[in-house]
C-alpha cells in the first residue's frame, strides 16, 4: 500500500508509525484507518519474523492526535443520522485491539495533544512517554458522546472512578506532567529531550527478551478479567514456555558468565 497519511518504517527492529495529517493535527479519517490497519498487520508480520521487536507510535506536527476529522462523517442540515457504533467498531475498536494484542512492546510517543479517540489511542500503548507540553483531553462529553476507543475501559482502570468521572464529564485538558502524577502515563518528557528519550527506549526494547515481555503484556492484560486463581494458572502455563525460549537460556548463560545478554526475542 502506498501511504498517504501515515509514515511507516522498520530499522534495527524498531517499527516506527507516524500519524501523518500535521496540518489536522492528525485526525483520522476512513483512508487512514485504513493505511493504520495496514502498518499494524506489517509489525505483526515483521514481528513474527523477528524482524520488527518494538512499535514506537507518534503523530507529525504539533500534535499526536485529535481523534476523528468530524469533517470526514459530517452531518449535514436535513442528512440521515450518522452511525457512529458502526464506526467505533469498524475502526477504532479493532486499532485499539490491535495494538494491545501485538506480540511487542508498543511505546506511545505523545509528542502534543491527545484528544478524544486520540487520547484512548494513546492508553491503548503500553508504555507512554509524552513531551511535558503534550495534553490529554477526553472532549466526548462537549459533543454529547462518550468516551469511545476505550475511554471507558482505560480510565477508571489507570486513574481510579473520581478522575475518570471528572476527565470524562468535564472534558478538561490534563497536562502530560499531571497525567503522569496520576498515572495515566509512564513519563513527561521535556520537549528537547523527547526525541532521545524515545529513541533510547526503543533501542532498549529492540534488543530485550521480546517474547517474554510479548508474554509480561498479555498476562497484565488478562489479570483485569481474571481471578487470582486463573491468573496464577496463566502465569504457571507461560513459565513454562518461557523456560524453554532461547532468550531464557541466553539470559542465564550471560548471568553466569558476567556478560552482556544477546536476545532474540525467541
Amino acid at each position: 500500500m502506498d501511504y498517504q497519511n501515515i509514515l511507516f518504517e522498520i530499522s534495527d527492529g524498531v517499527a516506527t508509525l507516524t500519524l501523518n495529517r500535521p496540518d489536522k493535527l492528525n485526525s483520522f479519517t476512513q483512508a487512514m484507518h485504513e493505511e493504520v490497519r495496514h502498518a499494524l498487520k506489517r509489525v505483526a508480520t515483521e514481528a513474527a519474523a523477528g524482524a520488527a521487536r518494538v512499535l514506537v507510535l507518534t503523530g507529525a506536527g504539533r500534535g499526536f492526535c485529535a481523534g476523528q476529522d468530524l469533517s470526514d462523517r459530517s452531518v449535514e442540515p436535513g442528512a440521515g443520522a450518522v452511525d457512529l457504533g458502526d464506526s467505533v467498531e469498524k475502526n477504532y475498536a479493532p486499532l485499539v485491539q490491535s495494538l494491545r494484542a501485538l506480540p511487542l512492546p508498543v511505546i506511545g510517543a505523545i509528542n502534543g495533544v491527545a484528544a478524544g479517540a486520540g487520547a484512548n489511542i494513546a492508553l491503548a500503548c503500553d508504555i507512554v512517554l509524552a513531551t511535558k507540553s503534550a495534553s490529554f483531553v477526553e472532549v466526548f462529553c462537549k459533543l454529547g458522546l462518550i468516551p469511545d476507543t476505550g475511554g471507558t475501559y482505560f480510565l477508571p482502570r489507570l486513574v481510579g472512578s473520581a478522575r475518570a468521572m471528572g476527565m470524562a464529564m468535564l472534558g478538561e485538558k490534563l497536562s502530560a506532567e499531571k497525567a503522569e502524577a496520576w498515572g495515566l502515563i509512564w513519563k513527561a518528557i521535556p520537549d528537547e529531550d523527547f526525541a532521545a528519550e524515545v529513541l533510547a527506549m526503543a533501542r532498549h526494547f529492540a534488543g530485550a527478551p521480546t517474547k517474554g515481555l510479548a508474554f509480561t503484556k498479555k498476562a497484565l492484560h488478562a489479570s483485569a478479567h481474571n481471578s487470582l486463581q486463573q491468573q496464577m494458572a496463566l502465569e504457571c502455563g507461560m513459565m513454562s514456555e518461557l523456560g524453554r525460549s532461547d532468550d531464557y537460556r541466553e539470559g542465564v548463560a550471560a548471568f553466569m558468565e558476567k556478560r552482556a545478554p544477546q536476545f532474540k526475542g525467541r
